[in-house]
C-alpha cells in the first residue's frame, strides 16, 4: 500500500517564489501542497480547515508576520510541526522562533532536496535547524548558561535554581551544546558511554522532550543553570 503523502501548508507572499516552491515540492511522491496562504491571517484560518501534517512557513509575511502566526497556529494546533523559512539568521530572531514553537528553520536558498528532507524530519516529529541557527543556539545557550551561572552562584551557590537537573545532567546538557558525541562526553567525564546514555535519556525525559536539539532549545526557554 503507498503511504498517504506529507500534507503540507505553505506560507509565502511572494507568488512566483510561492509558485516555485510548488512544482518543486510536488515533484515528491510524498509531499501534497494541502493549502496556500500568502500572509499570517489566512495560515491561521487554513490550520482550522485543512488536514495538515506540517506547515512551511515564511517568517517575513505581512500583516501579523509570520513568528506571530507561528505562535496562533502552536496555539490552535499544538501538535503541528512548523517549519520556518526565511532570509535572515540573526540570532534574537532563532529565539522567538524558538519561544512561539517553530520545530525548524532554514534559511531561503537551502537546497531542494534538504528542503525536502527538512520538511520530512520535522513532520516526522524531529526539530531542524539550519547550521547557522544551530550555531547560534549552541551561543545562545552558552552566553546564558554563563549569565545564570553568576547570577546564581552568588546568591546559591551550591544551588542551582530553575533547573529539573542533576549537577551531573546539567554538564551533560552543556557537553550536547558544545556538539558532543556519547564518547566525547564520557571522554571528557570520565565515564561509561553506557551511563552518558542513561543521563541523556534522563534529560530528555525530565525536559519533556525527544531529541538533544529539543533539549537545548528547552534550556534556552526555562534558563536553566548548570552548576
Amino acid at each position: 500500500m503507498t503511504p498517504k503523502p506529507l500534507r503540507i501548508l505553505l506560507v509565502e507572499d511572494d507568488e512566483l517564489f510561492r509558485l516555485g516552491l510548488c512544482v518543486r515540492l510536488q515533484q515528491e511522491p510524498d509531499l501534497e501542497i494541502a493549502a496556500e496562504a500568502e500572509d499570517g491571517e489566512t495560515a491561521i484560518a487554513s490550520v482550522n480547515q485543512t488536514l495538515l501534517d506540517v506547515v512551511l512557513l515564511d517568517v517575513g509575511l505581512p500583516g501579523i508576520g509570520g513568528i506571530e502566526a507561528c505562535r496562533q497556529i502552536k496555539q490552535r494546533q499544538p501538535h503541528l510541526p512548523v517549519l520556518a523559512l526565511t532570509s535572515h539568521s540573526e540570532s534574537s530572531l532563532i529565539a522567538r522562533l524558538i519561544e512561539a514553537g517553530a520545530q525548524g528553520y532554514c534559511l531561503k536558498g537551502i537546497a531542494a532536496d534538504t528542503l525536502v528532507l527538512a520538511l520530512r524530519s520535522v513532520a516526522a516529529g524531529a526539530s531542524w535547524w539550519d547550521r547557522a541557527a544551530t550555531k547560534a543556539i549552541h551561543s545562545a545557550f552558552d552566553t546564558q548558561a554563563i549569565a545564570a551561572h553568576q547570577e546564581s552562584a552568588s546568591t546559591h551557590p551550591h544551588h542551582p535554581t530553575n533547573s529539573p537537573l542533576t549537577q551531573r545532567e546539567q554538564e551533560i546538557l552543556l557537553l550536547l551544546a558544545d556538539g558532543k558525541t556519547n564518547q566525547d562526553i564520557a571522554e571528557d567525564l570520565y565515564i561509561a558511554p553506557g551511563t552518558v546514555r542513561v543521563h541523556v535519556h534522563a534529560i530528555l525525559r525530565k525536559l519533556g522532550t525527544h531529541d538533544r536539539i529539543q533539549a537545548i532549545q528547552v534550556a534556552i526557554q526555562r534558563q536553566i543553570v548548570p552548576r
